[in-house]
């Protein structure tokens, strides 16, 4: 099975080419202002109309990372930028996942075990049909913050998500040392990484680090 990569946190054309380049399946653009990856829906723009005209049918898919927005928030950004999918990792409800039709996923960061059942079970109905998204992302549990944490869930937990969801996107700690095993481990439909591929500054990421992120996986 090939597990599909997923860099979020994208702020430069020069970090997103390089992921195209690299065969990342899937860009993360952070429009949570409160993000330190955070970046302004105008330049997600001139990015991803780079991004489509280089690449072509070969760009990835490109998704906009949304936290606790309104339904006319994510239409308005989504339609301006292109966006293909819409990833909501706040406290939306599952009515505001349908209103997306099809392009919104929703990212879970459950306490527990208990609570992560919940959580897929309340969302299942809203799983998107398109093969190409995930139809959840789980990522760690934090009380203050909406990802990009560095934390990891537990494999108990990812295990008992993966069962419930056809296609699972494993996110939160992964970094090139540790990814390797955890796709081994729990055989996720996709990854997703953002601090792990990154130095001391969150929007600027480490190509190196990318580069081996992706061979720990399919080298």
């Amino acid at each position: 099975m090939t597990v599909r990569v997923k860099v979020c946190g994208l702020t430069s054309y020069d970090d997103a080419r390089f992921c195209a380049q690299n065969g990342v399946d899937m860009l993360g653009f952070n429009f949570f202002k409160r993000s330190p990856r955070y970046i302004d829906p105008n330049e997600a723009q001139m990015i991803c109309d780079r991004l489509r005209e280089e690449f072509g049918d070969a760009c990835p898919a490109l998704v906009g990372v949304f936290v606790n927005p309104t339904d006319s928030d994510v239409s308005i950004i989504t339609n301006k930028v292109g966006l293909d999918a819409a990833q909501l990792s706040g406290d939306e409800s599952a009515e505001l996942i349908a209103e997306l039709r099809g392009i919104g996923f929703k990212g879970i960061r459950p306490m527990n075990l208990q609570m992560a059942l919940e959580d897929v079970k309340y969302f299942a109905a809203h799983f998107p049909s398109n093969e190409r998204m995930p139809s959840i992302l789980l990522d760690a549990y934090h009380p203050l913050l909406y990802g990009g944490t560095g934390k990891q869930t537990s494999t108990e937990v990812a295990l008992a998500v993966k069962a419930e969801a056809p296609r699972l996107m494993l996110a939160g700690g992964l970094n090139p040392e540790n990814v390797a095993g955890r796709v081994l481990e729990i055989q996720p439909w996709g990854v997703d990484v953002a601090s792990g591929v990154e130095d001391d500054q969150p929007d600027v990421k480490n190509h190196n680090k990318i580069r081996a992120f992706i061979e720990a996986i399919r080298g």
